[in-house]
């Protein structure tokens, strides 16, 4: 029995593998700053017609996710247009889904967008990192709402 859990956990880990496929050339939507140059912080969303957005931080991607219309030319209509949302976890670099992770938000550390969610994909480690880094709280997905990224750019 414990030898299939294992192999079930493990067909699913690699049938569930995001891929956060950037070159130099990328810019990322919301700052136009090069991604490449901050692994720690590249997040991305792909939409259900293929094309691939990417940003220099977790809330440049969150900025996009709570208002696509400011950027009416890529033509997101409604969250029905997103198919995969994903961030880099700041432990390990690899993407993980967003609306799975943990952000710890008020740090130390800054991205290169300024003050910013700091993405984990698991809830000790956003807890380790808050205790390391004076993190303030740690946030759901569904938590990060639209006035705290507007707080972050300093616009409220």
């Amino acid at each position: 029995m414990r030898k299939i859990l294992i192999g079930t956990v493990l067909t699913s880990a690699l049938l569930f593998s995001y891929t956060i496929d950037y070159d130099k050339s990328t810019n990322g939507v919301v700052r136009n700053m090069k991604v490449y140059k901050y692994p720690k912080w590249v997040s991305k969303i792909e939409l259900t017609n293929g094309k691939k957005l990417f940003f220099v931080s977790p809330k440049s991607m969150l900025e996009f996710y709570h208002r696509p219309g400011k950027w009416f030319d890529i033509g997101v209509k409604s969250e029905a247009d997103f198919k995969d949302i994903l961030v880099t976890d700041f432990k390990n670099l690899k993407p993980i889904e967003a609306k799975g992770a943990f952000y710890v938000y008020g740090s130390q550390i800054t991205s290169p967008a300024g003050d910013d969610l700091v993405p984990f994909a698991s809830y000790e480690d956003a807890k380790q990192f808050a205790a390391k880094y004076r993190g303030r709280r740690i946030l759901n997905f569904k938590e990060v709402k639209n006035s705290l990224i507007r707080l972050l750019n300093g616009r409220i």
